[in-house]
């Protein structure tokens, strides 16, 4: 765990979420600021900083794609969603513990904004 990072803190029961989804590996909840009607954040209960880092553990990486899998699932996201990992500054990654973006429950329009 890092002492600093805020989803660490998360994982550890250190600052409250609204958990959808848990497993061994992985936790999900609701993002505090949804960009969607629905918008999950499905992290690895390890520290990676981003999905690099994250790529270099593929038991890691599919452990949090079933999960975002289970959650669209579990939130009715049939007509469809995004999974989105953002990594870097000039992504807009703001938390530097990976995490996937579960997107869904309306039209979620053009991929890039201003495109």
């Amino acid at each position: 765990m890092e002492t600093s990072c805020l989803f660490c803190r998360i994982v550890a029961g250190e600052i409250p979420a609204t958990v959808v989804h848990r497993t061994e590996t992985t936790i999900a909840f609701r993002d505090i600021d949804p960009k969607a009607p629905t918008h999950v954040l499905v992290i690895p209960t390890s520290h990676y900083a981003d999905v690099i880092a994250l790529a270099a553990e593929p038991s890691a990486a599919a452990d949090v794609l079933a999960a975002a899998a289970a959650v669209a699932e579990q939130e009715g996201l049939g007509d469809g969603f995004r999974v989105i990992f953002n990594t870097g500054p000039h992504s807009g990654q703001e938390v530097f513990h990976v995490h996937a973006h579960v997107l869904g429950g309306a039209p979620l329009g053009p991929m890039l904004a201003g495109r």
